[in-house]
Parts: C-alpha cells; sequence; structure tokens
C-alpha cells in the first residue's frame, strides 16, 4: 500500500490532501537541473533520473495525488537511460543517431520559455497592482526605518519537498524500525504552528523540523504545513534561490 494513512485517535479516516495548481513534471525537471547547476543541453540522464523518482515516491508516501503525467515522464526518462546504456550501431555513409534526449530538451526549453514569459506578466501585474495615485500624505507621520527591509518570495512546490527531504535524509538512521501508532494527529500540529507563528512571528522551516527525531514526526509535521498552505492560513517564502524558507501567517 503507497503512501501513508493518518487515522484520528477514536476512529479511523483516510486523510488527504490534495493542493490545487500543483506544478507538473517539467517543472520537477527543471527544478532538479536548476538545484544542481546542471547544463540543460546535456543532462546527465541517470542523476536526474534517479532524483526524479525519488521525489514521486516521495509524493507517494505522502499520500499527495500524484498525476499520470508524472508516471509517464518517468517512465520516458527510465526509457532514455535504457536507450543512451545500449551500443549505437555504426554505418558509414548514415547520418549520426539523434540524442536520446533531444526530444526531452526541446520540451524543456519551449516549456522554460513560457514559464519565464507567465513569471514576467505576473511580476507586471503584481507590480501595477502596488500603484496608486498621487495624493495628499501630508497628514501622515513620517516614518524613517534604520532596518533595511527583506523581500522574500513564495516558495514553489518543489522547493518546499527538496526542504523536507533534506530534513528526512539528515535524520538519524535506525536499523530496526518499530510499528507504532502515531502520536500526533495532523490537526494538532496544524494547531502548533498556528500558536508557534502567533508568537514568533514567523517560523524557520528546517528549524521546526530539527526538533523531531522520529521520521514519523516530520512527515505529519509536514502534511501540517501543506493543509495550511491548502486553506490559505499560511504562506512560505524565502529571500533567494533555494535559501531557507520561512513560514508566515497569512
Amino acid at each position: 500500500m503507497s503512501g501513508l494513512v493518518y487515522t484520528e485517535k477514536s476512529s479511523q479516516q483516510d486523510y488527504r490532501i490534495q493542493l490545487a495548481n500543483f506544478e507538473g513534471p517539467l517543472d520537477l525537471l527543471l527544478f532538479l537541473i536548476r538545484k544542481d547547476e546542471l547544463d540543460i543541453y546535456d543532462i546527465p540522464i541517470a542523476e536526474i533520473t534517479k532524483q526524479y523518482l525519488a521525489y514521486v515516491e516521495l509524493m507517494k508516501e505522502l499520500d499527495l495525488e500524484v498525476a499520470g503525467e508524472f508516471i509517464l515522464m518517468a517512465a520516458t526518462l527510465i526509457q532514455i537511460k535504457v536507450r543512451m546504456l545500449l551500443p549505437r550501431p555504426e554505418f558509414e555513409g548514415e547520418e549520426d543517431e539523434e540524442d536520446p534526449r533531444a526530444q526531452l530538451v526541446r520540451q524543456l526549453l519551449e516549456y522554460k520559455r513560457f514559464k519565464e514569459v507567465a513569471e514576467t506578466l505576473t511580476g507586471i501585474e503584481d507590480r501595477q497592482r502596488r500603484l496608486f495615485p498621487r495624493t495628499d500624505f501630508s497628514w501622515q507621520k513620517k516614518y524613517h526605518s534604520t532596518k533595511r527591509e527583506l523581500i522574500m518570495k513564495d516558495v514553489g512546490m518543489f522547493d518546499l519537498m527538496a526542504a523536507f527531504k533534506k530534513a528526512l535524509d539528515e535524520m538519524p538512521k535506525q536499523g530496526v524500525h518499530e510499528v507504532a501508532s502515531v502520536g500526533v494527529t495532523i490537526e494538532e500540529q496544524i494547531e502548533m504552528i498556528l500558536q508557534r507563528i502567533q508568537e514568533e512571528e514567523k517560523l524557520r522551516f528546517d528549524l521546526l523540523m530539527q526538533q523531531y527525531q522520529e521520521r514519523i514526526m516530520v512527515i505529519v509535521t509536514f502534511m501540517a504545513i501543506l493543509e495550511l498552505i491548502r486553506t490559505h492560513q499560511i504562506v512560505v517564502k524565502q529571500a533567494s534561490v533555494f535559501g531557507e524558507i520561512w513560514i508566515l501567517r497569512r
């Protein structure tokens, strides 16, 4: 049985989270290429396939709705990997066979161009929304801040999953796994996160996860964060690409 099922203390019920506007397989591939600073024209297919499958398995473990297109892309990557391992026949007078990665590279480049245009238009719309007509502000008190304002951007789904995966990878390895009931519910972790944000204004994702020593506690806490994002109670942001992730109340 794939995925984790979380049960209430009194009665059993499946707890599955569905996120709107979940990024697709090309987003995941572009994220992995950008994270490891890979050459998009010369993708190390074996390594990228390994990482891609790890993220798909992580989504299944979290019981996220993994669309069929993710599975299709996984099959495509495996097929490309196999084709690259096979020896290429060499015949005189014939043109060289196309690189097995060529079609995938074309897809990624085309998708990347559309994504960049969409992000540019979204940025223009956001700046336009913050423009106000000139008026008389003489009645307002003057505000002078000595602190430099930290501008943070929204975190993408795969950025958040990368931080979650890192938290799991850094946990101490257990030689023996003991099956036990979960000592906390997602609802309890939701209340804890909201209370912490109210007290501390914002939470650093990695520090929040480091306080737990059990893998299941990290997973339940992450599920709580996803539910809070889905219900628009919190936002997750970071000041730089692949920088520290912060959790703030919306």
